[in-house]
């Protein structure tokens, strides 16, 4: 598991926790049934707060990426490839439909954002 936290960033850091966990499940790279280092673990190790990777392994838990055995620790769940993909496209969707906002308050059409993404995406 690997976590890069930018102190920088306009995000919550529990955000960004969210966000490359559940990216590495839905590439594959944290498999099935992998063990999350404990809440305590990663506070530690990454220097922020208990309560904020606590809020990430709920969001976490909340989208159907992991699961709770209690006692023995958080796992990455068993999601099948469409599964995945689905959670992919609900991710994408909602990140979407924030940054369209944005974009629309810029006056850019579809057109000119479609545009702007085929130059840049690469």
């Amino acid at each position: 598991m690997n976590i890069v936290i930018s102190n920088t960033s306009d995000k919550p850091i529990y955000q960004q926790l969210f966000e490359q966990i559940s990216a590495q499940i839905i590439k594959g790279e944290l498999e099935r049934d992998f063990c999350l280092p404990p809440i305590r673990t990663v506070a530690k190790e990454l220097r922020i707060s208990v309560i904020t990777v606590k809020k990430a392994w709920e969001e976490l838990e909340r989208h159907g990426f992991i699961y709770t055995m209690v006692g023995k620790g958080c796992f990455v769940a068993s999601l099948q490839p469409n599964e995945l993909g689905n959670k992919r496209q609900e991710l994408a969707i909602e990140k979407l439909k924030i940054d369209i906002e944005y974009y629309k308050g810029l006056g850019l059409s579809t057109e000119d954002l479609l545009e702007l993404i085929r130059r840049n995406y690469d």
